[in-house]
């Protein structure tokens, strides 16, 4: 499938065959390919939570509305966006500095800039996750159609309840 295909035919599917499931493989080729995505300061702050036991689906279920897709569908999907991660122990920023030989100096300028942007607020740093995730997010939802697998994005939850979940 092309990238025009793949960008023309990705819908938000709101309902789901609980009887077939999404082979592991699959789910970890959507990920791997979208966590390609670009990121601010290409730091990847993100998690990604596979929900897929009946035990984990049911406390899924409860946080988001008793949305009846959480327990059809073989796995949802839980983004985390990480506040701090712009923060100099984000091990990112050491392989930033591994790649350059060893030497800090180039990317001491882009740890400051990040820490000057988004450690200033928590309003910011907030944007800062939410930025994130909104990135890998999309990207996983055209990586799945690029394999075939419908998905839909969620909001409507109570992300506090999603937090003490899992």
């Amino acid at each position: 499938m092309t990238l025009d295909q793949v960008y023309d035919s990705r819908r938000a599917v709101n309902f789901f065959d609980k009887d077939k499931p999404l082979a592991e493989a699959t789910l970890k080729n959507i990920v791997n390919l979208a966590v390609l995505a670009p990121s601010v300061f290409n730091l990847q702050p993100w998690e990604i939570i596979a929900v897929k036991s009946d035990e984990a689906k049911q406390k899924r279920h409860a946080a988001a509305n008793k949305q009846p897709k959480i327990l059809d569908a073989p796995v949802t999907l839980v983004i985390v966006g990480n506040r701090k991660g712009y923060e100099t122990s984000n091990p990112v920023w050491q392989d930033k500095i591994d790649a350059d030989s060893g030497d800090s100096s180039k990317v001491k300028g882009a740890m400051e800039a990040a820490s000057r942007l988004y450690d200033a607020t928590e309003e910011r740093s907030i944007k800062f996750a939410e930025s994130n995730a909104g990135l890998i997010a999309m990207s996983i939802l055209y990586a799945a159609k690029y394999y075939g697998v419908d998905s839909h994005p969620m909001s409507g939850m109570d992300f506090a309840a999603v937090k003490e979940a899992f």
